[in-house]
């Protein structure tokens, strides 16, 4: 029978313990967690005297136990068993292979050579080393009574048993039962604290996230569901984190904000020739501080932006009195009984946030406050920039000599007549210029984004800074978008049993009015009806396109002449055609469970979510080769993996009618004549792993090197 003591040692050496499961019998984990000193990279993990990093806390624990059982023998006892006194060295190496009697122990140089760290090559000889034989002859004074020990395969064995006392190999025999259950607990408490290290970080942040809209307060878009799904994956590993996000009334979205209660906090914002008193509303929930920011310029009907009349004209003050607030609420908001400080990281999102980083740099740094702060300017869409007349610069606060960094002039081209200047001031500009790293919502849009097609003029202004420019995914709300759990959708399935795919199909059909056909594919597309998202394509193919025998809906708004484009199309092809003007959110979710194909032909796409969506929910894509399209659609191989297949969906390119009926096509075909390859396809796409937990480890990758660098702007 083995000894546990040995089949310990035995343990891999190349993946170091966890940090927690070291000090499980010294420190709670949060007592032990390093911190980085003056905001500097995160340290390495931090060494514990005398312990080398094989040696687990479970054989730590065990040669305790086992010398708490040798301590209740008399000394005279403890010297008939010389080999706990090795065995208890291996646990503090720094003192040697020596004995007391001044000889070398060879059961200690063959456990130094078998876990020998710094050469991998000598880990090869630890069976050999370990499957020696030690043997020692001691004698008991009067008694003379000889015990010859043996360590055979990483076992101690009593090899003379007829010589040792009863009492002595009863008490052995009982140890090792002890020893037994010991590191069978032990062995079950590293496995909890490794679950709880997936969840844990090294260096926990104050995070303060600062956002036009933040679900599922206010929402538009996927700006929303990044802000209203990052910040709780990050404070469920340990973050502390905050969302500032105004507190938008406007009599429908009034009961969103129903549980967040007044702070009593005031703060006066000098901008745009006034002095303006903003309060500040908090909620907690998930783990994060909710805070919203209630000014006047916020009660007003219509969407964050604008209403049907277009865009609100007071917006760059809107978001300025936003971007004050949110650099104020970390000095004077005490949640939780204490304010975050000045040692934050602030997270800003698009144009509508961009003011924060300017702000630190040019009023805060040169006043000594928030000198160890850091700010990571998030773009979603390139396209909107925050660009107003140079003329409203001084109305902003701040101090002259920073008109450069949002200073933007327009190409000749694009000026209104000939005595335009051109001159404005771009506040997305201003925080390329002066955050300390930039992001992007998928790989491919932080490249897009620095060519002249997808820069929209600033380009050469992230390419200056591509050292710090990098793209992370977003991610999904895993429990909202769940085919197991949705709440929206008539049947429930998952990928062992896609049996209430079909059903959802039908109901879909059935609900929408159109025939029910389960052999007729059923192509769906979500959206707003602009020229970004190529509904101009659709419009152009769809004629062509109804000459298949297949069923396709529309859901979406924006472009009036979209709009009664869909309702004529409808009128005109009542088997074939339903298009829903608008946005609901419990039609999208049916519309994703039911259809089989949607199409996504976007001119571009920064990260695009509604291609997740659909791959959750065994949903085939069809896309664009555009930004993060292109990163998360696999394109279909039959052949691949010995005629299994690979891939999640579709991609075609160029953007052009005939690319994209050549691929919806080909997916139709496939669906109808190739079942299995269907199948593997819907399979591996409800597989993927699109959770924020994912793109959260990214992100606090890039915390991580904002804090190596002092600030950019000091």
């Amino acid at each position: 029978m083995s000894s546990p003591i040995f089949s310990l040692l035995l343990l891999p050496h190349s993946a170091p313990p966890p940090m927690a499961t070291i000090c499980a019998h010294r420190t709670p984990f949060a007592a032990a967690k390093p911190q980085p000193p003056h905001g500097g990279p995160r340290p390495s993990p931090p060494s514990i005297v005398g312990s080398p990093r094989w040696i687990r806390p479970s054989y730590c624990s065990l040669v305790s136990r086992w010398w708490s059982a040798a301590e209740r023998r008399s000394r005279k006892e403890d010297e008939d068993w010389p080999y706990l006194s090795a065995i208890g060295k291996a646990a503090d190496p720094d003192g040697g292979a020596v004995q007391e009697n001044g000889l070398l122990d060879p059961t200690l140089l063959a456990i130094g050579r078998t876990q020998n760290l710094g050469d991998d090559s000598i880990g090869e000889q630890k069976t050999e080393e370990l499957a020696g034989v030690l043997e020692e002859e001691e004698t008991n004074g009067d008694d003379s009574v000889s015990a010859s020990r043996t360590v055979v395969d990483s076992s101690v064995e009593v090899s003379d048993s007829s010589t040792v006392p009863d009492s002595i190999v009863e008490e052995t025999k009982a140890e090792k039962e002890v020893l037994m259950s010991s590191t069978a607990l032990d062995v079950e408490e590293e496995e909890e604290t490794d679950e709880q290290e997936q969840t844990q970080t090294w260096v926990t942040r104050t995070i303060v996230f600062v956002s036009a809209e933040a679900a599922p307060y206010s929402k538009t878009g996927g700006l929303a569901d990044v802000c209203g799904s990052l910040p709780i994956s990050l404070a469920a590993r340990g973050h502390r984190v905050m969302v500032v996000s105004p507190r938008y009334l406007n009599g429908v979205s009034n009961k969103n904000f129903a549980n967040a209660i007044d702070t009593g906090v005031r703060i006066k914002v000098l901008c745009f020739g006034g002095e303006h008193e903003v309060s500040f509303y908090h909620e907690y929930r998930a783990g994060v501080d909710w805070v919203f920011v209630d000014h006047p310029s916020y009660h007003r009907p219509g969407n964050p932006y604008g209403d049907s009349n277009g865009a609100f004209g007071d917006n760059q003050f809107r978001f300025t009195i936003l971007c004050y607030a949110a650099c104020e609420a970390p000095l004077v908001l005490p949640l939780g009984g204490y304010t975050y400080g000045e040692k934050s990281l602030f997270i800003v999102n698009d144009w509508h946030a961009s003011l924060v980083a300017v702000l630190l740099a040019a009023k805060y740094r040169p006043y000594g406050v928030y000198k160890d702060a850091r700010s990571i300017l998030v773009i979603h869409n390139l396209a909107h920039q925050g660009v107003e007349p140079a003329t409203t610069y001084e109305y902003m606060g701040l101090p002259p000599e920073w008109y450069g960094a949002l200073e933007w002039i327009f190409p000749t081209w694009a000026r209104k007549h000939a005595l335009d200047k051109g001159e404005a001031v771009n506040l997305l500009k201003g925080a390329i210029v002066t955050a300390d790293r930039i992001v992007t919502v998928s790989q491919g849009y932080s490249w897009e984004v620095t060519t002249p097609e997808g820069g929209h003029g600033l380009n050469e202004l992230l390419n200056s800074r591509k050292f710090v420019l990098n793209g992370i995914t977003n991610g999904i709300d895993t429990n909202e978008w769940n085919p197991t759990s949705d709440k929206h959708i008539p049947f429930h399935y998952s990928v062992d049993d896609l049996s209430g795919k079909a059903q959802c199909k039908a109901a879909l059909q059935k609900e929408l009015g159109l025939p029910i056909r389960p052999d007729c594919p059923l192509i769906g597309f979500i959206g707003r009806l602009d020229y970004q998202k190529g509904t101009d394509v659709i419009r152009s193919a769809l004629h062509e396109l109804f000459q298949d025998d297949i069923q396709f809906i529309m859901l979406g708004s924006g472009d009036p002449e979209t709009e009664d484009w869909m309702r004529w199309v409808e009128s005109t092809n009542r088997e074939k055609f339903r298009g829903w003007v608008g946005f609901n959110v419990p039609v999208s979710h049916r519309i994703t469970a039911g259809c089989d194909i949607l199409l996504m032909p976007s001119r571009y796409e920064p990260c695009g979510l509604n291609q997740l969506y659909a791959m959750r929910y065994g949903t085939v894509p069809v896309v664009n080769c555009t930004g993060g399209l292109r990163d998360t659609v696999e394109n279909f191989d039959p052949f691949a993996n010995d005629s299994s297949g690979q891939g999640t969906g579709w991609r075609f390119s160029p953007l052009s009618k005939e690319s994209m009926l050549s691929k919806l096509r080909v997916a139709i075909q496939t669906y109808r004549e190739h079942k299995a390859s269907w199948e593997g396809l819907m399979k591996r796409g409800m597989s993927k792993d699109f959770s924020w937990d994912s793109a959260a480890i990214q992100y606090e990758r890039i915390f991580d090197w904002t804090f190596v660098d002092p600030p950019y702007i000091r």
